[in-house]
């Protein structure tokens, strides 16, 4: 006979792995003093990794504060998406590398 509290279990487990099955990653590059893509759609939940394949230091650096993040060269640097909207970010250290993540629920 099965305990009755292992019911209750396995449903919580299952329900979280289906959450987090839906999230997904996102690649954004900054490569020759671009952000490519420039625009980019995602869904709260999802992750969102810049990838510097550039010599020298970029920062993803949204204008409403949502985000902040320095990649020394040849790193990533990743943020998980907490709230829907639109964000516009750029490089703090090369103010042409602008972009926008439009963030649905």
């Amino acid at each position: 006979m099965t305990p009755r509290w292992i019911l209750p279990v396995i449903a919580a487990l299952s329900l979280g792995a289906f959450v987090s099955a839906r999230a997904a990653t996102i690649q954004i590059s900054m490569e020759n003093l671009v952000i490519a893509p420039a625009e980019t759609s995602a869904k709260v939940g999802d992750t969102i990794e810049w990838v510097n394949k550039d010599i020298f230091a970029h920062t993803a650096t949204a204008r409403n504060g949502d985000f902040n993040v320095t990649m020394p060269p040849k790193k990533t640097a990743t943020v998980v998406l907490k709230k829907a909207g639109t964000i516009e970010y750029y490089c703090r250290f090369h103010p042409n590398m602008k972009a926008t993540l439009v963030v649905m629920p």
